[in-house]
C-alpha cells in the first residue's frame, strides 16, 4: 500500500503523519530519518489494526505542491 505522508519542521526536529491513518505519527532528528521512521510506524499501525481485526485504510490522500 501506498500512502501520503506530511514531514512538517518542528522546533529542532521533524514530524511526520500519515493523514489516512490517524494516530500514525513519527519523529526524528532528520527529514530522512523521519521517513525511515513513518515506514516503520506505518507498519507498526498496520499491524495493530489487523491484530484487532479491523480494516486497513486505502491511501486517498494527496501530496501536491502548488506554487502561489
Amino acid at each position: 500500500m501506498r500512502y501520503a505522508v506530511v514531514i512538517e519542521k518542528a522546533g529542532n526536529n521533524f514530524s511526520a503523519f500519515v493523514p489516512d491513518l490517524p494516530g500514525c505519527i513519527a519523529t526524528a532528528a532528520t527529514a530522512d530519518e523521519a521517513k525511515i521512521e513513518i515506514r516503520d510506524a506505518i507498519r507498526f499501525h498496520i499491524e495493530g489494526l489487523l491484530a484487532d481485526g479491523q480494516d486497513t485504510p486505502e491511501g486517498v490522500s494527496l501530496a501536491e505542491y502548488v506554487e502561489a
